[in-house]
């Protein structure tokens, strides 16, 4: 998740300060954890796509078929027919949130914004729009409806919503700006936050399995949802801001091996969930969404 995803392979100017070009090539260990970690999040895109695929096709395969309700098999109380906005707002947010999934990835690749960067723009303000409208649309949604795991998820979505509205503004701001590092730093922010939906999934499906729902109540008020209000985004922003400060960089050179191994660890685990959610989950909900029977 660089400045955009460099080339393991491409020397870091001896003269570059750009807060966003952190991973150093000159010694064979960095090459490992410059590749380990571009196979992280190319497993990490693969797996998003996948889950922004099966939002579309899924939610809104049950929209084309008449049969809304089935929004509630995934999570109870997300559609309700006494409340309209609600429902609106959340089809905002589900849609733009599938798309801002696909497209995330795309964005930081450094090779693609240099071949055709008249692309990169067009993509990049369909990125920031969509991202600006998931926030909106799930601050819609808490404003008009409320969550249901009640004040505690309420405050830590809203302050998703709110950081997602924040990340796309300043991104689009800088770019008109043309102040570009520092559009590229709230572009990473803007990332680290857009995954935070897929994450949301992977980490109750591991959770789930892992702890035999200790934690977790169906009314999502258990001590464990409670922590995942704001465990989707937080961390990822820690990592992001972690990154953009230079300090991944020397952790990653000062453990060396151990960070290899770290990350393909991480990479292992979310083949793994990916392959779970696919077959048993995603997989099962895009294919009946195409053979038109939603869900």
């Amino acid at each position: 998740m660089s400045t955009y995803l460099q080339n393991p392979e491409q020397d870091e100017a001896a003269t570059t300060t750009s807060p966003t070009r952190q991973i150093g090539r000159s010694t064979p260990p960095s090459k490992c954890v410059a590749w380990s970690a571009v196979g992280l999040v190319a497993a990490s895109w693969i797996s998003a796509a996948a889950f922004g695929l099966y939002i579309l096709c899924f939610y809104f395969g049950a929209i084309r078929s008449g049969h809304i309700e089935q929004w509630n098999n995934n999570l109870s109380g997300l559609y309700d027919r006494d409340h309209p906005l609600a429902f609106l707002a959340m089809a905002a947010h589900l849609g733009t949130g599938a798309i801002i999934l696909l497209l995330g990835p795309v964005q930081l690749i450094d090779k693609f914004r240099g071949r055709w960067p008249a692309m990169h723009r067009w993509l990049g303000r369909l990125y920031v729009f969509t991202a600006f409208v998931a926030g909106l649309g799930g601050l819609g949604f808490i404003v008009s409806k409320g969550t249901i795991g009640g004040a505690p998820m309420n405050l830590g979505f809203g302050v998703y919503g709110a950081l997602m509205v924040l990340a796309a503004t300043e991104t689009y701001r800088h770019a008109r700006g043309r102040r570009f590092e520092t559009h590229r730093v709230w572009a990473i922010r803007l990332f680290a936050l857009a995954i935070g939906s897929w994450l949301y999934r992977m980490d109750y499906g591991f959770w789930l399995l892992a702890a035999h729902r200790i934690g977790h109540t169906k009314t999502f008020r258990g001590p464990f949802d409670i922590v995942m209000s704001f465990f989707f985004y937080l961390p990822n922003l820690a990592f992001a801001e972690l990154f953009l400060r230079g300090r991944w960089k020397r952790l990653c050179s000062a453990f060396g091996i151990s960070a290899v191994v770290v990350l393909n660890i991480a990479t292992l685990v979310v083949g793994i969930g990916t392959y779970y959610f696919i077959r048993y989950h995603w997989g099962p909900g895009i294919l009946h969404s195409l053979l038109g029977r939603a869900g």
